[in-house]
């Protein structure tokens, strides 16, 4: 049986995950989706929106999606899934799993690749964030939850962006690239969202043939046109999102930050096994998102390289083309993580 694949949907409470999940669940898109509710104490998805008070846990829709609400352990839940699926007591074709607007994705996405019989049955498509675009400034000062959503993000959608004025949407965008450069946003109204910017997305590629994403740090790359040559979402911004409205320089201080490293120099594999195997026992609850192509020293092909907290896959990719300038780049997205410390490291692994 080929692996069903899976999406995390994510977002603060009140980002417009349940509107989303509703259209999911109740418009004629002609998908067999299993919908997963990660109940939570009061917080209970509303009930009367998406399940009618039942004692069932799936529930069957009309169009042909599965609704299921966990109660007790998602691991247990996907496994019940993928076993109905098998005995042909479930048609159900791909998983979303919605977690609580207070929740950390990590936990979500390592069960995956944890626990061998969830892995054998499903392949981890995407995390999706959904932001708030009138709340996120306070949310983003104020919880740490809502800063890790953004940082674990494989594409971030900015709702309710009609609320708030052009320069605040255009801060908030600014912002989120600071934090996690490589998820694509896009502005989207009332969670009407078309399902194929949802699903197949590819973006978390850990256990699956690694692809080059086309895109990966270009817009990162164009940013840094436009700002002094070291700015790579660090601290020298002067992009207005950063000034009071008095004009004082102010930072926000989020503490989910990305860095990029770049080298012109080959790695030497061995040293960078040992040292990345290193900053992953100590950091890795705090790296929450990181991703590379590298030159590999004696490689021909380039090598993909990316994780999420303590887990990190490599593989292959395409050869160097004739005349490509060789370069390594690797985008870093966690909390409080120790730049320098990172960059000596990496240096010390080169060539």
């Amino acid at each position: 049986m080929s692996l069903i694949p899976a999406t995390i949907l994510t977002g603060f409470l009140g980002s417009g995950k349940t509107t989303l999940l509703k259209r999911v669940l109740t418009e004629a898109h002609g998908r067999k989706i299993a919908v997963i509710e990660n109940e939570f104490g009061e917080e209970n998805i509303d009930n009367d929106i998406l399940v009618n008070d039942t004692d069932e846990q799936i529930i069957q829709m009309s169009n042909g999606c599965i609704c299921c609400s966990i109660r007790e352990d998602l691991r247990e839940t996907l496994a019940t899934l993928a076993a109905k699926k098998r005995k042909g007591e479930l048609d159900f074709e791909r998983v979303v799993i919605e977690t609580t607007g207070l929740a950390d994705p990590g936990p979500v996405a390592q069960t995956f690749f944890m626990d061998d019989e969830i892995a054998e049955s499903y392949l981890l498509d995407a995390i999706i964030t959904l932001v708030d675009a009138k709340h996120a400034a306070q949310q983003l000062n104020d919880r740490l939850e809502a800063q890790r959503q953004v940082g674990f993000a494989d594409q971030i959608f900015i709702s309710k962006a009609d609320l708030v004025d052009a320069e605040d949407l255009d801060a908030l965008q600014h912002r989120l690239k600071h934090m996690n450069p490589r998820a694509p946003q896009q502005v989207v109204h009332f969670g009407e969202v078309p399902l194929g910017a949802v699903l197949d997305l590819r973006g978390f590629n850990l256990n699956a043939k690694l692809d080059i994403d086309p895109a990966f740090l270009q817009a990162e790359d164009e940013h840094a046109h436009h700002h002094d040559h070291d700015h790579e979402h660090g601290e020298h911004c002067d992009h207005p999102s950063h000034r009071h409205a008095h004009g004082h320089h102010h930072h926000h201080d989020d503490d989910v930050k990305s860095f990029v490293f770049r080298s012109q120099r080959a790695f030497d594999p061995a040293k960078l096994e040992d040292f990345l195997g290193a900053i992953v026992n100590i950091y890795g609850p705090r790296m929450l998102r990181y991703k590379g192509v590298l030159w590999m020293k004696g490689s021909e092909r380039k090598v993909i390289f990316q994780g999420v907290h303590q887990l990190m896959g490599s593989d292959l990719g395409p050869a160097w083309k004739e005349g490509e300038a060789r370069e390594s780049r690797l985008v870093f997205i966690g909390i409080d993580l120790p730049r320098d410390i990172l960059t000596q490291g990496l240096e010390q692994c080169l060539v």
